[in-house]
């Protein structure tokens, strides 16, 4: 397999080779240095397996690179790599796509457990990420939106989701950033449909917008 590292700092694409080297499946490492290197690479060598990008890269952000590659390359695994140990990029990262999600200050050991863990067909999430909260991404609704989706029999919680939903968030990536399980995303998407009347997503973010609810509430 034909592994592709794209980070802009020599010393980690030179420990990641260390790290990719334990590895007999892996035959040949490309290195880039930028996005644009990377994407020359995928075009120009058939058989890449393995790409593991950094989530900040000079030339573009990696999350935007590993849409493109997974809309291009889709038999290419993407690992993204980060100085960040952020959950709400993680949770980007994985719903965009990523096979797992590798902070660097890990170990060696814990990087090749975790390619290990990745070329068996799983997905690598750290738990040392997963134990921190995070804050939804949408802000606190206005009280005049509140309390019209009270009077319709939505939760808080409710609220939450459907706040998600205006984002264009999916049940899965949801579930990630409230941290509840993704059947019980489900459950709440369909007691918001049935709040508002709707019959699909579309009509309720529609319908949520009608009683003054935003993504952006502030007020």
């Amino acid at each position: 397999m034909l592994a592709l590292i794209v980070d802009d700092h020599v010393l980690i694409r030179d420990a990641l080779r260390g790290v990719l080297g334990a590895f007999d499946d892996v035959s040949e490492i490309i290195e880039a240095a930028t996005a644009a290197d990377a994407e020359r690479a995928l075009d120009g060598t058939p058989g890449i397996g393995l790409v593991l990008l950094d989530l900040s890269l000079p030339d573009r952000d990696g999350l935007s690179l590993l849409k493109s590659i997974r809309s291009g390359h889709p038999g290419t695994s993407v690992v993204m790599l980060s100085a960040s140990e952020d959950r709400a990029k993680m949770n980007a990262a994985l719903e965009g796509g990523a096979a797992g999600f590798i902070p660097k200050s890990a170990t060696r050991e814990v990087m090749q457990g975790a390619l290990k863990l990745i070329f068996s067909g799983g997905i690598y999430v750290p738990p040392e990420i997963l134990t921190r909260p995070v804050t939804p991404p949408a802000a606190q609704p206005s009280p005049s939106a509140l309390r019209a989706t009270a009077k319709l029999g939505m939760t808080e919680r409710q609220v939450d989701v459907l706040q998600l939903m205006m984002q264009g968030m999916s049940n899965k990536a949801i579930c990630r950033v409230l941290d509840i399980a993704e059947p019980t995303v489900k459950n709440h998407v369909t007691a918001i449909l049935r709040a508002l009347g709707a019959t699909n997503r579309t009509e309720a973010v529609v319908a949520a917008s009608s009683l003054g609810l935003s993504v952006d509430d502030s007020s």
